[in-house]
């Protein structure tokens, strides 16, 4: 069968319609808007888990009601907006962890091996979870990677996806 150049334009478009939902960030498509991160934050008790890290260390986020926010990111090794959020995340971490605020990676579906070797490549100064089978990030509802859910010392969902993280984050330490 022979293409001419207007079929192949066609078809281009028809792929490009097909996939651009699939390579559009998850933070892109799914975003709330200001006012729905308002709502968000006013009573959504954050779920309860229990994951285990690379160093074989149980976390369960109850045990930080009362004490610290705690800001959890959704991640894959093989996500590449992901990748590139690292140098964000790291510099929310070097900011206000001296402040408080809990940050803990979550990863989803990957072995520990391959989350290990990921956290030493790219130099995660926070703690590494462990989701394996992907059952938080269900409970969670998580629609793609990376995502964030920021969860205040009283364990309140106060966002996701968070907009505008740092005014959030500047609040709730202050409430500290």
């Amino acid at each position: 069968m022979v293409y001419t150049d207007g079929w192949k334009k066609v078809m281009i478009i028809a792929a490009i319609a097909v996939l651009c939902p699939v390579l559009i960030p998850a933070d892109a498509r799914s975003a709330p808007k200001p006012r729905e991160a308002a709502k968000t934050a006013i009573a959504e008790k954050a779920p309860d888990f229990v994951l285990t890290d690379l160093n074989g260390r149980k976390f369960r986020l109850s045990d930080f009601r009362g004490k610290q926010p705690v800001l959890i990111i959704f991640s894959a090794t093989w996500c590449s907006f992901c990748k590139e959020e690292i140098p964000h995340f790291k510099s929310l971490h070097t900011t206000y962890a001296k402040r408080g605020l809990l940050i803990v990676n979550i990863d989803i579906q990957e072995s520990k091996e391959r989350v290990a070797k990921f956290t030493t490549k790219y130099g995660l100064p926070y703690r590494v979870l462990l989701d394996e089978e992907g059952i938080v990030s269900g409970i969670y509802d998580i629609p793609g990677v990376p995502s964030m859910v920021l969860v205040d010392q009283n364990g309140n969902t106060l966002c996701r996806q968070c907009q505008k993280i740092e005014t959030l984050l500047v609040t709730i330490l202050k409430k500290k």
